[in-house]
């Protein structure tokens, strides 16, 4: 008001400001535009351009790109080759989410229900102190930490647990000749790096349960077993579902973890790259892009659903 109270009584910019005063949602529109036509050319663009570029396909005998419309790139997909690569990463993805979860409740549960405020503080400066260092630093220092002359290897020597480190690494499909160089390794590394974007929406979510629920809970004869299942769990769910939307996005479309530390199996980022750079290859990258889009598009529709977007 001291603005508007400011301009001359008359005048363009008086009567822009009138206007704007007296239609609100001509000022929202004129404040939400910029961005939204940014997120219009930009984001949207670019992926119509995407999709436009998997409808296209490379002649077998020329190696050039068709630029017709068609469906044989997306039927490479299901090639057993592709197959693979998709059902990897996705299975990763998966495993670090529900690893991740199963992690972020107790320390979750703990920091909101029983920690002192020194304590939650100090927890929480330890959930988000590894965000605070470089993402290849942390990515190199578990390679160098998991590597059959790392630490991991010397501290099962000294306690006499080589045996059992071994029978792990012998394990088929998820084993190999170190941590480091094994699906293992790469799964570890994923939980570390993620588990931050599982623990804070949990912890939000377990905040936001009334104390009062679970007094009730207990007058009404349940044991802390019964609360958990009954009450907690069902009320902590969306802050759950909305952890597992950032580990498991994060995960499908990761490029550097599994290019670092891991076997030479591709995972869906690695496979998009070398089809666009390597092989020249854009409609089968395209299309290959267009998977975790998918995926993602159904996981949110369910998460949605289960009430993950009141957790973030």
């Amino acid at each position: 008001m001291s603005a508007i109270a400011a301009l001359p009584a008359s005048g363009p910019w008086r009567r822009a400001a009138d206007a704007l005063y007296l239609h609100p949602p001509l000022l929202l529109f004129l404040l939400l535009a910029p961005p939204l036509a940014r997120l219009g050319v930009l984001y949207l663009g670019s992926l119509f351009a995407l999709l436009l570029q998997s409808l296209f396909y490379v002649d077998a005998f020329s190696g050039m790109v068709v630029r017709e419309f068609s469906l044989a790139t997306y039927r490479q997909l299901f090639t057993l080759a592709n197959l693979d690569i998709i059902l990897r990463t996705a299975a990763m993805a998966a495993a670090v989410t529900a690893a991740a979860a199963l992690l972020a409740f107790p320390l979750a549960y703990y920091m909101v229900r029983y920690a002192s405020t020194r304590v939650k503080a100090a927890l929480y400066l330890a959930v988000m102190l590894p965000l605070w260092s470089s993402y290849l630093v942390r990515v190199y220092s578990w390679k160098l930490i998991l590597a059959k002359e790392g630490i991991v290897t010397w501290l099962a020597d000294r306690l006499g647990l080589t045996w059992l480190l071994d029978a792990v690494l012998a394990i088929p499909v998820i084993g190999g000749p170190s941590l480091s160089t094994s699906d293992i390794g790469t799964f570890l590394v994923f939980l570390y790096v993620w588990l931050p974007f599982m623990v804070l929406p949990i912890v939000a979510a377990l905040e936001r349960v009334p104390r009062s629920l679970i007094e009730a809970s207990a007058d009404l004869g349940a044991d802390p077993r019964q609360t958990l299942r009954k009450v907690i769990l069902p009320l902590a769910l969306p802050g759950v579902v909305a952890g597992s939307i950032f580990t498991f996005s994060l995960t499908l479309g990761d490029y550097i973890i599994p290019g670092i530390v891991g076997t030479s199996a591709p995972f869906l980022g690695q496979a998009v790259y070398a089809h666009q750079g390597t092989a020249g290859n854009v409609p089968l990258a395209a299309a290959l892009t267009i998977v975790p889009i998918v995926i993602m598009a159904a996981y949110l529709t369910l998460a949605k659903r289960l009430g993950a977007f009141d957790a973030l």
